[in-house]
């Protein structure tokens, strides 16, 4: 398989998990736990608890678009910035994901930092739009 076949499976694979990992969270957000509660975490969080309803909104439909390669550049920026604030409010906590009792910020952040990667080196071939050019 040349470099750029490489290349390309893996910004397949890349896009695929944290598509996955971001329609796990918002159908947790919207499914599981509720928006109201959602709200309620947020808001504990010190962050608006209203933007828990769009936070829900953009990692379902951005996961979606990650999977199917989408609109990849767009929405990066936006599954970025949910990434590093899910981070973010749990500096004061240390590093480690499972640090008691709220956790640490190093999953929020792998998240951002993946998330950036994928938003950096594009969608590669393998995408929806590229099954449509063939």
């Amino acid at each position: 398989m040349t470099e750029e076949k490489l290349s390309d499976l893996g910004s397949l694979i890349l896009r695929v998990g944290l598509g996955i990992v971001f329609i796990a969270h918002g159908s947790l957000k919207v499914f599981v736990f509720g928006l109201p509660r959602a709200v309620e975490v947020f808001a504990g969080h010190g962050v608006p608890g209203w933007s828990a309803y769009p936070v829900a909104a953009i990692e379902l439909i951005g996961g979606t678009m990650l999977i199917l390669g989408l609109g990849t550049r767009l929405v990066t920026p936006l599954l970025f910035c949910i990434a590093f604030v899910a981070g973010a409010v749990h500096f004061e906590n240390g590093w480690n994901y499972t640090s008691p009792p709220d956790g640490g910020w190093e999953y929020g952040i792998f998240l951002a930092v993946a998330t950036a990667a994928v938003a950096l080196h594009g969608p590669g071939a393998y995408t929806l739009p590229s099954l449509f050019r063939k």
